[in-house]
């Protein structure tokens, strides 16, 4: 007997982790404004990428002597330009609980070539932070977007280490609560947490930054993109908004519309809040449910953003398929888009619940994954 399907619809469908859900406000006659045909370094253009900048800082409470620059390749283009930039001066120590960190730590040793100390979790799991060397430069990701974990807190990380801070916080940004004070280069993207565009990343510096990069020169070229001083000093026009390459203005003024409205929340602690109720709206579903499961196996590390599931049911018979075939049914229903695990992470779901989602539009899509489990269980 085919299972009834429920009665209400989520209202919008885009639970992708990446790009993300646009925020609830946007519209693509309110980029009008966009100084589309201009240079970006005419006034406006450079107005434009300021306030990009500003507003970031204002929402975050980023520290006013921390640099703030628009770089080019999404955080991808932002880590690579720290690591590149930044490390070799001293022993590092390489983190990852999921995909992207993993691809840092292929970065740094095999391109790099850097004799680093490499410390790897499983997916559902974080590294145990108490053993790190922080007198070593460090890089880690903040919240495994892959993987459904984040770092619980900064607590672990000395006030008074030697070495640089590396993170990756593009799913943590906007959404979590990130010390700053513990964090020398903080790099994130705009298509994640605040549904921007792709293709732009943000760069933050600390002083420590700064001061490593005005007093050290790696021993490898680097590429004009990457480049952040010139001559020992900082070049500051890229915390200014004058960019190392021509940025698509388009995207800006949807990145500012996203910071307005990402105000007009209640800011970070509004973010915060709209995340949490998500992320607590599938908790609730996991606990009412006993063939399904968090990836992440600790609550204290479980992430608000990029939520990751498993299936546990023992009656399963191809635990891969099997998740496909459950996205698969949902994607076909128009109810729940682009939310199949990522490709090199192990087989379930991952649900986005990043602040650009509604709650409500998680409550209605919940009692679709119900069905589609129990009919595609029927269907084996």
């Amino acid at each position: 007997m085919a299972l009834s399907t429920p009665a209400t619809r989520p209202a919008n469908p885009r639970f992708s982790s990446g790009p993300c859900a646009k925020p609830p406000v946007f519209d693509l006659a309110r980029l009008a404004d966009a100084p589309l045909g201009r240079s970006h370094r005419a006034a406006p253009g450079k107005a434009k990428l300021k306030a990009a900048i500003d507003n970031t800082r204002d929402i975050l409470g980023i520290p006013a002597d921390y640099r703030i620059g628009i770089v080019p390749a999404s955080d991808t283009g932002a880590v690579e330009m720290a690591m590149w930039s930044l490390l070799g001066a001293r022993p590092v120590e390489m983190l990852a609980w999921e995909s992207f960190g993993a691809g840092w730590v292929t970065d740094v040793v095999k391109q790099l070539k850097l004799d680093a100390t490499t410390r790897i979790a499983g997916y559902g799991d974080i590294v145990d932070l108490t053993e790190v060397d922080f007198d070593k430069d460090v890089v880690f990701t903040w919240n495994g977007t892959t993987s459904g974990v984040r770092v619980a807190s900064g607590d672990v990380i000395p006030a008074d280490r030697d070495g640089l801070t590396i993170c990756d916080a593009t799913s943590a940004a906007f959404a979590q609560d990130l010390p700053w004070d513990k964090l020398d280069v903080t790099t994130f993207s705009w298509q994640k947490v605040l549904g921007g565009e792709a293709a732009h990343g943000m760069l933050i510096l600390s002083p420590r930054a700064v001061e490593r990069l005005e007093s050290y020169t790696p021993a490898w070229p680097l590429p004009k993109i990457f480049r952040l001083t010139k001559g020992g000093k900082l070049i500051e026009g890229i915390f200014k908004g004058e960019t190392i390459n021509t940025p698509s203005m388009l995207a800006v003024e949807d990145y500012l519309l996203a910071l307005d409205w990402a105000k007009s929340v209640g800011g970070l602690k509004g973010m915060i809040a709209r995340a949490d109720a998500n992320a607590g709206a599938v908790a609730d579903f996991v606990a009412a449910n006993d063939w399904i499961e968090f990836l992440a196996n600790d609550p204290a590390t479980r992430s608000n953003t990029s939520v990751c599931l498993k299936f546990t049911d023992e009656r399963i018979k191809d635990g891969a398929a099997f998740a496909k075939a459950v996205a698969k049914r949902l994607d076909a229903e128009n109810v729940a888009l682009d939310i199949g695990a990522y490709r090199d992470a192990p087989a379930g779901l991952r649900i986005w619940c990043g602040g650009t989602v509604e709650t409500s539009d998680i409550t209605a899509m919940l009692p679709w994954l119900d069905w589609a489990f129990h009919a595609e269980l029927a269907a084996q």
